[in-house]
């Protein structure tokens, strides 16, 4: 559980600088208090996490593991260009004017929720919740006594035959962390910088990590064929 809970973590994290749910994130603390907006951040992911990894793990059960690396590997590369592409909040910046009735709390959570629907990280969740670095893993498998040793000791070569709910509550803990971490780092950046992030180096610099791992996905799955 370990290895796929570090996965969806840092992944999530580096999917969610200067995205349009972290930029949603610098608008709604200058609205509310900060632990408002945290705990309908929290609320939302959470919710939406739980049914993506649910829905990643099904699809991933589906395709025959040679073909999820390739899958796997592809989706990152596109994740990378989507990233370089970026967002805007368009209407979801006054989505929770529409539910302030309900409070604070729960105007954020309906804020952030319609955000995330159908957003980078979402679609992201399900593709790490279908495989979790399996041909990284398989890698990890095949390497030195020594070093398969070490990373025994931390729980990384256990978690390459992890399945059901154990990779369920992994990854979805680790996505929804990661999402709310991030956010909860650009809220703390941007009152100190004055709601204003580098915007432009945090895509790239997230397309870049992207577009790297999608390719050490594939390369890896081709080594192994060999």
């Amino acid at each position: 559980m370990a290895f796929v809970f570090v996965v969806a973590f840092t992944l999530i994290f580096i999917g969610e600088l200067a995205d349009k749910s972290q930029l949603l994130a610098l608008v709604l603390a200058s609205r509310f208090k900060a632990w408002q907006v945290i705990a309908g951040l929290t609320l939302s992911t959470l919710i939406v996490h739980i049914v993506s990894v649910a829905v990643g793990q099904g699809l991933g059960s589906l395709l025959p593991e040679e073909l999820l690396s390739w899958v796997s590997g592809l989706l990152f590369v596109g994740f990378g260009v989507w990233t370089l592409r970026g967002d805007d909040l368009d209407e979801d910046e006054d989505a929770p004017s529409r539910f302030a009735r309900f409070g604070p709390v729960l105007a954020c959570a309906a804020g952030f929720f319609l955000a995330e629907v159908g957003d980078k990280t979402q679609i992201m969740t399900m593709a790490i919740a279908a495989d979790p670095g399996a041909a990284l893993i398989a890698s990890l498998k095949g390497a030195g006594a020594g070093i398969s040793h070490a990373l025994a000791g931390i729980g990384i070569v256990q978690d390459a035959g992890l399945d059901g709910w154990a990779r369920f509550w992994g990854v979805t803990l680790g996505s929804t962390l990661g999402m709310v971490s991030a956010d909860v780092v650009a809220i703390a950046v941007g009152r100190a910088l004055g709601t204003r992030l580098p915007e432009r180096q945090l895509r790239y610099a997230s397309a870049l990590i992207f577009i790297a791992f999608g390719l050490l996905t594939i390369g890896l799955r081709i080594a192994a064929m060999r």
